[in-house]
């Protein structure tokens, strides 16, 4: 099993990196973690047996030295999508992806252009809230903290629907993308930890052929009381917009 984790010195922003802490217990360390660093080439560019990608949440200066690092491997992402290999990205890493990220002042950065999406960056407004979605038949619980969002039709193509906080923006209540098995995500730290159900789904899609997740009796206890505060919250929030 190997997991190729890109940019761990700058995409680690919000303790996005205890991910694959998580999974390492979860495959009892029988992995092999490649940290490909700003300087080194992807793995991915060359190694056909990675069964996962991840990348974490960044600050805006790193996005735009990691778009740089990763706009030569475009047509390879692009067929790594076509192959159905697994890519996990959390936090803000979903916008190096997209068309560009445009400034407050109107000026574009250009991405990497694997997908038709765009964001807005807002520095003076950041956006927090709390997060419950719709992923298949699995709750997604989570935390959104940032000073961005995404445009962009995802209804053919999101990761969850939105059940309490917002979408990729005000607009939509459609969270995140998933292609294939590229899945992007805009929620922040643990996010593999506060979701243990769908952990289990991931390392499926890994190849696991028995999913068994780390302190799964502790993780899953911790869900559900998450996930039971969560619906109450988003059962008030929709009487108020009854009202």
């Amino acid at each position: 099993m190997k997991i190729e984790v890109l940019f761990p010195e700058v995409a680690n922003l919000n303790g996005d990196l205890s991910n694959i802490d998580y999974l390492k217990k979860c495959l009892n360390d029988d992995v092999e973690i490649i940290e490909t660093s700003l300087n080194d080439k992807p793995a991915f560019a060359t190694q056909k047996d990675i069964n996962l990608m991840y990348m974490g949440s960044m600050s805006e200066k790193a996005q735009e030295i990691v778009i740089e690092k990763l706009k030569p491997y475009v047509d390879k992402l692009d067929e790594l999508e076509f192959e159905k290999k697994v890519f996990l990205m959390t936090g803000n890493a979903l916008e190096i992806l997209g068309k560009f990220i445009e400034n407050e002042d109107e000026s574009k950065i250009r991405a990497v252009g694997l997908y038709h999406f765009y964001a807005q960056r807002d520095m003076m407004h950041r956006y927090s809230g709390y997060y419950l979605g719709k992923h298949n038949d699995i709750d997604i619980v989570g935390f959104k903290a940032q000073f961005s969002k995404l445009y962009g039709n995802n209804d053919e193509c999101y990761f969850a629907k939105t059940k309490l906080g917002i979408g990729i923006n005000d607009d939509t209540d459609c969270e995140g993308l998933q292609k294939g098995n590229f899945i992007g995500v805009d929620l922040l730290g643990p996010f593999l930890i506060m979701n243990p159900l769908f952990t289990k789904e991931l390392l499926g899609l890994m190849g696991v052929k028995e999913p068994k997740l780390a302190f799964e009796e502790e993780v899953i206890a911790a869900y559900n009381e998450r996930l039971d505060k969560f619906k109450k919250m988003a059962a008030k929030q929709k009487k108020k917009k009854k009202r």
